[in-house]
């Protein structure tokens, strides 16, 4: 079986394990995937992480798609998010000089409740997030990029108009505040009798 066979055929013999589906379907969007991988301007180690990560995601989750027209699609948002993913890990990641015993001490103890709820509330936000529609979460995630992206870029990067970013925005935004991760936050804060976010 190969690439040339139609997305129906390899995806229903991939589901009942033939490998040579699952080659056919790689061979077939892994251009795909480094095309998308390339417009994030990931390292080729990255770009090598991010493949590996689409790759095992449609294999946990192949039974789950309906309809074998929707794969590219499927793979498209999975690699965008797999992307934004990685460049967001690396950014909150911190070099650590092994020959400084002061960087390897670990977590402090010490953590004021200020921060305490920080954590809380960005953990929150992450979960949140996470609720949303993958797009609606993309184009949050690539609003908040500093230095702050273009709007024409983030138009060509998501395929969508210029004009419908502020608007999209807007009901991306109250849709996550109606989320359950940050109803759930707002609630425990007004029984703990603190501020709103």
């Amino acid at each position: 079986m190969d690439a040339s066979y139609s997305l129906h055929a390899l995806v229903s013999a991939a589901r009942e394990g033939d490998q040579r589906a699952w080659n056919a379907i790689v061979e077939r969007f892994l251009p795909l995937v480094c095309a998308l991988v390339r417009r994030h301007r990931l390292s080729e180690t990255d770009g090598d992480d991010v493949c590996q990560t689409v790759w095992l995601r449609l294999v946990e989750h192949l039974d789950d798609l309906r309809e074998p027209a929707a794969l590219p699609g499927w793979i498209s948002t999975t690699t965008r998010n797999e992307c934004l993913r990685l460049i967001a890990a690396r950014k909150r990641m911190t070099p650590v000089d092994p020959m400084d015993s002061r960087s390897l001490e670990g977590v402090e103890d010490d953590v004021s409740g200020v921060e305490l709820v920080a954590i809380e509330e960005r953990q929150a936000l992450r979960d949140g997030l996470a609720e949303l529609p993958s797009a609606r979460r993309e184009l949050l995630l690539i609003l908040l990029a500093d230095p702050p992206i273009a709007y024409a870029d983030i138009s060509e990067q998501l395929g969508i108009p210029i004009g419908s970013i502020g608007p999209t925005r807007a009901r991306a935004l109250e849709q996550l505040r109606n989320t359950n991760a940050l109803r759930a936050m707002l609630a425990s804060q007004l029984e703990k009798g603190g501020e709103l976010a």
